[in-house]
């Protein structure tokens, strides 16, 4: 599949979905956020796609934020659409693992874009942040919202009250980042293959479950998330793969998962 803004690339399970505007530091535009939300809808769809890991293309950056110029001449009301906000909630919303390998800039809606997905890798040179007031806007892709969930109130309000851009190893400290690697895109990629290589040994269905089970549970008081804890447990208990799980932990072998 070819879209305008970014590459669809499914190799051995794993969807690479790359941003492509390497000479603009992939500066997020309302197309390339379209070509997102495609791009998450097309691979809920496509049974070749088990993980996706979202890239940017060249040294620079995963995304460094916005297209300036196109926010100055923006009208108001086009903001009422929120096509960063429906992009990142159906990459959010894939219930599929999603791998973020971040290397350079992941500034503004490009830290947002990370933040939307299930796990984040990023190289030792990398920095994130919400800079955003510094332009007199506020985070609008989800940055007040999922920045809270991730790093605490307290942290959040700091970074987006003062801009302050923070490198990868504070990142993590903080709960932001999963993993740090070297400093080359060839090690980010290859930290983030080996992390989709090991998700797409377990069960297909218990990933899809857990995922969905710890999404529902964040946004819902602790009584609502375990039912539905429970309910998905007891899907997964109806599922050929549990039978074959059980099996191969029994008798000492791998197990060979379906699906199903």
């Amino acid at each position: 599949m070819k879209f305008e803004n970014i590459l669809y690339e499914v190799k051995d399970g794993i969807l690479y979905l790359t941003l492509n505007r390497p000479e603009a530091r992939n500066a997020l535009t309302p197309g390339m956020w379209r070509d997102i939300r495609t791009a998450a809808e097309t691979a809920a769809a496509d049974e070749s796609v088990k993980v996706v890991i979202v890239s940017g293309a060249g040294d620079k950056a995963l995304a460094s934020g916005a297209d300036i110029r196109e926010i100055h001449d923006r009208p108001t009301l086009n903001m009422l659409q929120g096509t960063s906000t429906v992009a990142l909630k159906a990459l959010e919303e894939l219930y599929k693992p999603v791998i973020c390998a971040i290397n350079g800039y992941a500034l503004g809606g490009g830290c947002e874009l990370s933040m939307a997905c299930d796990i984040r890798i990023a190289t030792k040179r990398s920095k994130f942040g919400q800079p955003e007031t510094n332009l007199s806007i506020i985070p609008g892709a989800g940055g007040t919202q999922r920045l809270a969930r991730l790093i605490g109130t307290g942290r959040a309000k700091e970074l987006i009250f003062t801009g302050r851009i923070i490198t990868a190893e504070e990142a993590m400290l903080m709960g932001l980042v999963n993993q740090v690697t070297e400093d080359t895109r060839k090690d980010v990629m290859e930290a983030a293959q080996n992390m989709a290589v090991k998700i797409m040994k377990k069960g297909p269905v218990s990933i899809t479950l857990a995922k969905m089970a710890i999404n529902v549970g964040m946004d819902t008081d602790i009584n609502t998330g375990l039912l539905f804890e429970r309910v998905a447990q007891t899907v997964a208990f109806g599922c050929e793969d549990r039978k074959e799980g059980t099996a191969a932990f029994l008798e000492k072998r791998e197990a060979k998962f379906t699906g199903r």
